[in-house]
């Protein structure tokens, strides 16, 4: 819905459902963004609804953390074995890497005041926009559902929580990711021996350098599940609202402040 294109030629928009999703204006914490950017690199993009940079930084932090053996490097430097951490180390790419993981916190910080600020414009302009759109591949609509849900199906399987609140590029962005992460880090395998309690044979199978990568993946699909859900709630409160007062609330109709309804 690019303005000035649509039947509406409106300015600002708060919201757009479409095939792939509900994207959204809505107060958001500048903090909170730079952190999941210093989490994981394209995190507070993503919660920003800026997919394309927050995938392309996303991948970038993966080809580079995988050419460096960064977290290899800060799994021996956690264990206390420094020489074993600049033995794996490619200095070579490291330097690369810096840049673009303060861009990616500094940038996530500077978009969240912009789309702020632009969330304040859409909502004085009030605009209507779509709340249901019909495809011959799958229908997409606003409604409320529950962030707990979301949450949890987050926590059985990474993407199923995006999936419930529709976020279909998201959700298989995710589950890809995951696969990718449990496959070569040998996760479930080393999880089953440590069930079993083997712990030596559990730590040998288990490869850090892609293991280190689950916990932010999959503390950030809980978190990006449950906070989207409670902002789409938000905006369909908002939206049903609005369209009452404009379709069925009489011009005439001021409530004064202090003034108590009986």
């Amino acid at each position: 819905m690019d303005n000035f294109r649509n039947k509406y030629r409106s300015r600002y928009y708060l919201a757009r459902v479409s095939l792939f999703g509900t994207v959204q204006f809505h107060p958001r914490s500048p903090l909170i963004i730079a952190l999941w950017s210093a989490a994981f690199p394209g995190f507070g993009h993503l919660l920003l609804h800026k997919f394309l940079r927050g995938y392309s930084l996303f991948v970038w932090e993966l080809y580079i953390n995988q050419k460096t053996l960064l977290n290899t490097a800060m799994m021996y430097t956690f264990t206390g074995n420094f020489q074993m951490a600049k033995a794996v180390l490619n200095v070579k790419l490291v330097y690369l890497y810096i840049p673009v993981y303060l861009f990616a916190i500094w940038d996530s910080y500077r978009t969240a005041v912009d789309e702020n600020k632009l969330y304040l414009l859409a909502k004085r302009e009030n605009a209507p926009f779509p709340t249901i759109t019909f495809n011959p591949l799958e229908i997409n609509y606003l409604d409320k559902k529950k962030p707990w849900i979301a949450a949890f199906w987050s926590m059985t399987v990474p993407s199923l929580g995006q999936l419930y609140i529709h976020r279909i590029v998201s959700a298989v962005f995710t589950l890809v990711i995951t696969l990718l992460i449990v496959i070569n880090s040998n996760f479930i395998e080393g999880l089953h021996y440590f069930f079993m309690g083997d712990f030596r044979k559990s730590g040998e199978i288990v490869g850090a350098q892609w293991l280190l990568y689950f916990p932010s993946i999959y503390f950030f699909g809980i978190y990006d599940a449950y906070i989207n859900t409670v902002n789409y709630n938000k905006l369909f409160d908002y939206e049903q609202s609005t369209f009452l007062k404009r379709k069925y609330q009489p011009p005439s109709f001021v409530i004064e402040k202090g003034e108590k309804c009986s």
